[in-house]
């Protein structure tokens, strides 16, 4: 997972249905997106996981498309693509695509295998051998060093999988709450110091070099990133108190540099003075993320129900965030095609694409290669400077529930016009839309994000139990209801 950090200074392929053939994304959106057409690319997305399980019991990484035969899976594994494994395992026997007891004995050969990973202070370790559990010392296929971390991001995500496991199986859910019960979120937590809010923001750390016991020098400050599950499941579970919630920042403060001179004012919300501010992209005022990325903003809640406990703050913002991303994509670059966010590089790699104008860092993620980027103040490059864009098929899958009709044009189009669905897989990665090359690979990471938006389209709120009761119901969910962007 690419690493955002906000420093508190600041069976067959998709084609072979007979759904009819359109030749634009815009000439499809005038037609709901078919459930049969959904639960297809579920079904074959699930089998890319298959294909990324080790016999060991963990997801790889990513598994690589361009050799003849089988897909060649990658030794690395991470966290998050651990919990990947996990949630698209539930989500799987909830729309019936496996039986619940392959689901009972995936989901047990994953938790042994979580059970021998070693740990530090309670959590993982950010790379691992996917085929043995045995910590990464040396990156393969290059044997460049790798300097044990421990990432808060990428703990939330397994955190979140193996919450998911034990709500669908009460028989594993005794061993995953031992596993979970030295997991202490407050060791990433700096308190809240009003003397010095520079030195204690009330804000987690990036993470922890455990070879020193030395934390990142950043916390994750921006509100609308991907780390608020880290904050979000130590506020459910009394690790971090819940002010922490409020010390997370919509934009930096005026006087402080960004993408854009943010609107807005400061409102006091549970007696804690917030700095409530918010961009405008094409007219529309929403919440920046820290790159423009669509997975910064839109990952979270595929989990915890922000647009329905906060319709008129989180629900507003996602919706005008999407409507970005397509106005970007279709109008402000004029690719044809939308959805940016990080993915494989086409040609090699990987890369952070965004919305540039979205985001908070001033030289945020592009939507190009070229890196091509918008500064508050001077007018928007003209199309001609958004050369080579990458469009991730992921980008439009989170898209869903805000733009549906959209999202599946887009899709499709992707699809039809560069190839980019693997007959009994799903979508790879990436294409370039601008010379029509499509990665060779398929990331754990994204895949666990199309099989979780699929899930959620198709059985609303079945990867959601577990983040609608306890702790999110009586802590997490009445800060949303108070939630008051201004926008």
């Amino acid at each position: 997972m690419d690493r955002r950090t906000f420093l508190t200074a600041a069976g067959t392929g998709a084609a072979a249905l007979s759904l009819g053939a359109v030749s634009a994304p815009s000439a499809q959106a005038t037609a709901p997106p078919d459930p049969r057409l959904l639960h297809h690319w579920f079904r074959d997305t699930y089998r890319s996981l298959e294909a990324m399980t080790t016999d060991f019991g963990l997801v790889t990484d990513k598994i690589d498309l361009s050799a003849p035969g089988a897909p060649a899976q990658s030794t690395q594994t991470s966290p998050t693509n651990i919990g990947c494994g996990l949630w698209s395992t539930v989500a799987a026997a909830g729309l019936g695509v496996i039986g619940e007891s392959a689901m009972l004995r995936s989901l047990t050969r994953t938790v042994a295998a979580v059970e021998k990973l070693e740990r530090h202070h309670g959590f993982w370790l950010n790379w691992y051998d996917a085929h043995d559990g045995s910590v990464l010392t040396e990156w393969p296929g290059t044997g460049d060093p790798v300097r044990p971390f421990l990432s808060s991001v990428d703990n939330a995500w397994l955190v979140t999988g193996l919450r998911i496991a034990a709500d669908a199986a009460p028989t594993l859910r005794p061993r995953i709450n031992r596993v979970l019960a030295t997991a202490d979120w407050s060791y990433f937590y700096t308190p809240y110091d009003p003397a010095d809010p520079v030195a204690g923001p009330g804000q987690l750390r990036g993470g922890v070099w455990t070879d020193t016991d030395e934390p990142t020098s950043h916390h994750y400050g921006a509100l609308n990133t991907e780390p608020r599950m880290a904050s979000y499941l130590g506020i459910a579970d009394g690790s971090l108190p819940g002010d922490h919630y409020w010390h997370l920042l919509r934009t930096m403060l005026p006087e402080h540099e960004q993408e854009q001179s943010p609107g807005g004012g400061y409102a006091t919300v549970d007696g804690i003075r917030v700095w409530n501010g918010h961009y405008t992209h094409r007219s529309r005022k929403l919440i920046p993320t820290w790159g423009g990325s669509m997975f910064e903003a839109l990952m979270v809640p595929l989990f915890v129900p922000e647009p329905q406990w906060s319709p008129r703050a989180w629900g507003l913002t996602h919706h005008r965030y999407v409507r970005g991303q397509i106005d970007h994509g279709l109008r402000e670059a004029q690719y044809g095609y939308w959805g940016f966010s990080p993915s494989n590089v086409p040609e090699g790699g990987y890369q952070e694409y965004g919305v540039d104008a979205l985001g908070l860092a001033v030289d945020g993620y592009a939507s190009n290669t070229d890196r091509t980027h918008t500064t508050d103040g001077a007018p928007l490059p003209p199309p001609s400077a958004f050369t080579n864009g990458v469009v991730t098929p992921h980008a439009s899958f989170l898209a869903l529930p805000y733009a549906g009709r959209e999202a599946v044009a887009n899709l499709r189009a992707l699809e039809r016009d560069f190839g980019v669905y693997e007959e009994g897989l799903g979508f790879r990665d990436s294409v370039n839309v601008s010379t029509g090359r499509v990665s060779d690979f398929m990331l754990a990471l994204d895949q666990g994000m199309v099989i979780a938006a699929l899930a959620q389209e198709l059985r609303p709120g079945l990867l959601q139990r577990p983040f609608r009761t306890g702790g999110f119901r009586s802590r997490v969910q009445p800060l949303l209801e108070r939630e008051r962007f201004s926008i």
